[in-house]
């Protein structure tokens, strides 16, 4: 399958099912975010929520788009993904998903809630350090405005996450005249029919967000996966017509001819002649093809990494710098850069399909670990129906938002702290249960430096052994 010889072929299935068991992993660790509410206000049973969730995130994943995946994926270096040597790129890959699943993993079994994204991040990051003392280069292939842009999001996020849930529950308390929302539930009684709903409602958001977000992450792990091992077959969209590309960058080596170089300052003069250089590389790899088949491996391997180079600084200008490019000229620029785009940002649909799947069934097991936690330990008194209506619907909010802007963000943390706010809101600091609140701010602290040595540690052992 996909021209490999058997060997091949078993480390590229190896290396999916790893991904698999990470989304997997992922899907019951987070979980707890979605169902702790509606099990400890008796809205829903424990089986039936975790199928309920477990269907939404599926769903969440399935329809959700790719904006998050590519934000992950783009977060490591072309170099590494597509190294001459292709168990360099292996390594690199099994460093990731090793040193991920096995926080992942031991976080859950502690029954700690941690997050998946400062997981994988911090595996990527490792991942990519590694791959820079390899080629004895600097640090400069790690993305660190990437790596920052995504770091403060999943820093801003729990405090956000926070204040706003605290903030919203002394609305309630202040202003909404039913003392029932405020009740704590009783073992056998369901709550009123409309506070029901709402957390009904609020659950399946949650659920379906975290599949459009966290379930992206796998999707864009797999990509990195498939464009390293098979870039024969996944490097470029096979299914976009070549000749959409040469008209495209067509268009765009006569926009940025028309730069006048003579306006701008020394920075932008370097990004405007590196994308000419790229422009005029694609043109060159593309000039006397007809259709994608006629591309080589090399040939497409060369083109995937032009577009990426190429796109990432139009991705710049177009929101950042949009004076470098002529005002008349601005729309067909926006145009080309997405036509040119679109031939290395996507995923096939059966591998949004296999996440979707790992992600949903994983959601259905494994879940009471976390849901303790969530449900019991964060305050001193048990969750009430307004504290559920009012921390799922901050997580709500905030996980759409995040996945609006393609930026990844901790599920697990904007949900526990908006837990923490509402518990605040009530009876201030000390309704919080300190020992819980200590141990998921050091799985907060120690994720990224553990999950970065663990993946250094895991590439070293890898290039020794391949």
């Amino acid at each position: 399958m996909f021209g490999l010889e058997t060997g091949a072929f078993i480390v590229l299935l190896v290396c999916l099912l790893f991904v698999c068991a990470f989304e997997f992993i992922n899907g019951f660790h987070d979980t707890a975010n979605a169902v702790a509410t509606v099990i400890y206000t008796n809205s829903m049973p424990p089986q039936t929520a975790v199928v309920y969730s477990g269907i939404l995130n599926f769903l969440g994943v399935f329809l959700g788009g790719i904006t998050v995946a590519m934000g992950i994926a783009t977060l490591l270096p072309i170099e590494a993904v597509m190294h001459p040597n292709v168990n360099v790129s292996l390594a690199l890959i099994l460093s990731i998903l090793l040193s991920a699943i096995i926080w992942n993993f031991g976080t859950w079994y502690y029954g700690i809630p941690a997050s998946s994204s400062h997981t994988l991040i911090g595996s990527i990051l490792g991942a990519t350090m590694s791959f820079s003392l390899y080629q004895h280069s600097d640090m400069s292939l790690v993305k660190w405005e990437k790596a920052t842009e995504i770091g403060l999001s999943l820093l801003i996020s729990p405090l956000l996450g926070f204040g706003v849930a605290l903030i919203l529950m002394q609305l309630l308390i202040r202003f909404y005249p039913s003392k029932a929302l405020f009740d704590i539930p009783h073992p056998t009684d369901a709550p009123p029919l409309w506070v029901r709903s709402m957390l009904i409602f609020t659950c399946g958001s949650v659920s379906f967000w975290h599949g459009s977000n966290d379930g992206q992450k796998g999707v864009g792990l797999l990509m990195v996966i498939l464009i390293a091992l098979v870039p024969m077959h996944f490097a470029l969209n096979a299914e976009l017509d070549l000749a959409t590309l040469k008209q495209a960058n067509t268009e765009m080596e006569g926009i940025f001819n028309r730069v006048r170089m003579e306006t701008l300052e020394s920075e932008a003069r370097n990004r405007v002649d590196g994308v000419k250089y790229d422009v005029s590389q694609i043109k060159l790899l593309i000039a006397n093809k007809e259709k994608m088949q006629d591309l080589s491996r090399e040939d497409k391997i060369k083109l995937r990494k032009h577009l990426a180079y190429a796109t990432k600084q139009m991705l710049k200008i177009k929101n950042k710098h949009p004076k470098h490019i002529e005002k008349a000229d601005f729309p067909q620029f926006v145009k080309s850069y997405e036509a040119m785009n679109n031939f290395i940002a996507y995923a096939p649909s059966w591998a949004i399909l296999l996440i979707s799947l790992s992600l949903g069934i994983g959601t259905m097991v494994g879940w009471k670990r976390i849901v303790l936690t969530i449900g019991e330990k964060i305050g001193k008194e048990h969750l009430n129906y307004a504290q559920g209506v009012t921390s799922q619907f901050v997580a709500t909010f905030m996980i759409a938002l995040s996945t609006r802007f393609g930026m990844p963000v901790s599920t697990t943390h904007v949900l526990s702290s908006g837990i923490a706010g509402t518990m605040v809101a009530g009876k201030g600091v000390q309704n919080l249960q300190g020992g819980t609140i200590r141990s998921i701010a050091l799985a907060w602290v120690l994720t990224l430096p553990v999950c970065i040595a663990l993946s250094m540690l895991i590439f070293g052992i890898g290039t020794l052994f391949f």
